[in-house]
């Protein structure tokens, strides 16, 4: 089983960036997992934001962000990152990654994760 902890949150100016960090382990599941980012805020559903594949060849992003976001990782340390951009108040919220046991991104919904972190919280000021 895959363990996932977020890292990267904290307050930032509207306009600012960010970069979040997934940090896996659990044995070797990362190197065949895809991993994908969420965000939630109070009183909101869940909103998907990007993932990638296993290779990080593929990835897959939301309308709402693919203009502000990045996502990417590096399996020799077993981190995904997604760096945002031009952050707005509207994206505070908690923001979690998560892993698919399938590593391909084709015919896998968004939400059919498998395992998840807890989550880093992201407060953007006006």
């Amino acid at each position: 089983q895959i363990q996932l902890v977020e890292s990267g949150g904290g307050l930032v100016q509207a306009g600012g960036s960010l970069r979040l960090s997934c940090a896996a382990s659990g044995g070797r599941s990362f190197y065949t997992s895809a991993i994908g980012w969420f965000r939630q805020a109070p009183g909101k559903e869940r909103e998907f934001l990007a993932r990638i594949g296993w290779s990080g060849r593929s990835t897959d992003y939301s309308d709402s962000m693919k203009d502000r976001c990045t996502i990417s990782r590096d399996n020799e340390k077993k981190i995904v990152y997604l760096q945002m951009t031009t952050l707005e108040p509207e994206d505070t919220a908690v923001y979690f990654c998560a892993a698919y046991e399938k590593g391909y991104l084709k015919d896998t919904p968004p939400n059919s994760f498998n395992y998840r972190g807890q989550g880093t919280q992201v407060t953007v000021s006006s």
